[in-house]
């Protein structure tokens, strides 16, 4: 065991640590979007994993780069003209805080809003500040992935026979519908590795709220997932494909056919990790509930019906670990 001197720990502190998991988990579902086979796939995974990764998905790898590169300029810039661009409100600018309740993690962030129509104050500075080829990246990136996000949960619909394909992707394509961007930055943290052989946490335990997450990173691993035995897996990192996760939303509307998955972010001791993650939501008045083409006749819904809003509210309430959802179970 190693003893580790508490003055080189308090740098860290009060940020986790956990032992490193031992390999990289080969049985994560592949998706490729151009299989005629593509719902079914996705239902299956969605069923055993909550999460998949999808290959052949139509989105230039040029927009992925450009904007690696840009919020890799960000994220180096001197830490005083970063902080102009925070605190977060929750957009903009956020360092090693998670949420308002106590989370922390070995992070750096930016939290963007994809609805035109909510103009955020943060945001805009950000993109006020930069050049204009940061926004552009941004603009291209997200409404490529969003198109990618609405053909998965239409694929989705196909895999479990209904009829009405666009039940869940006319909630995100929706005006106002209340989906998200964010752009993490885990450093590199060799001193903390070599110190206790423990890694940091650079994103602890959650689930998402949202119907579907989209996240893509950069060759640097970190990402781990619980399997439903509650083993804790390393995610191999892929620059070329994305990863999905399912949502809490998606959980109810599915009746809990689908789970949310559990995941982290762990720092690497030498590299820096990127990802960007698009946050699939529904209009804030949105009312989530079991589809009722799902809920099979005397099956009775587990959740009770509340707004995305209601949801959403009590979910910045709760601490990351916290299962959120088992306040609206009946």
């Amino acid at each position: 065991m190693v003893v580790v001197s508490q003055p080189a720990l308090d740098h860290f502190s009060p940020i986790k640590t956990c032992k490193p998991t031992a390999s990289y988990f080969s049985g994560i579902p592949v998706v490729d979007l151009s299989n005629p086979d593509a719902g079914s796939l996705i239902v299956k995974a969605c069923e055993e994993f909550g999460f998949f990764k999808v290959v052949n998905h139509g989105v230039p790898m040029e927009f992925m780069t450009s904007l690696e590169s840009q919020a890799i300029n960000f994220f180096n810039l001197p830490q005083s003209e970063k902080d102009r661009a925070g605190p977060p409100d929750p957009f903009g600018y956020g360092s090693k805080r998670i949420g308002p309740n106590g989370d922390v993690g070995w992070i750096e962030y930016l939290l963007l809003n994809t609805n035109p129509d909510v103009v955020s104050e943060k945001s805009l500075f950000i993109f006020r500040e930069n050049p204009q080829i940061f926004r552009s990246a941004v603009e291209n990136y997200v409404s490529a992935v969003k198109k990618m996000a609405f053909e998965i949960v239409e694929l989705m619909a196909d895999g479990l026979g209904i009829e009405e394909r666009n039940v869940m992707s006319k909630l995100l394509r929706d005006e106002k519908s209340d989906s998200c961007f964010r752009m993490n930055h885990y450093p590199p943290c060799p001193e903390l590795q070599a110190l206790s052989g423990r890694n940091l946490i650079g994103f602890g335990e959650h689930t998402d709220p949202q119907i579907i997450s989209v996240l893509r990173s950069n060759n640097t691993s970190g990402l781990q997932i619980c399997l439903r035995d509650g083993a804790w897996v390393s995610v191999p990192s892929d620059h070329t494909s994305f990863f999905i996760n399912v949502g809490d939303s998606l959980q109810v509307m599915t009746n809990g056919r689908f789970r949310s998955l559990k995941h982290r972010v762990v720092a690497d001791p030498m590299k820096s990790r990127v990802s960007m993650i698009f946050f699939g939501g529904p209009p804030l008045s949105e009312k989530i509930a079991p589809l009722p083409c799902l809920v099979v006749e005397g099956e009775e819904s587990l959740y009770k019906e509340f707004t995305w809003w209601e949801y959403k509210k009590s979910a910045y309430q709760s601490r990351l670990a916290d299962n959120r959802l088992g306040l609206f179970e009946k």
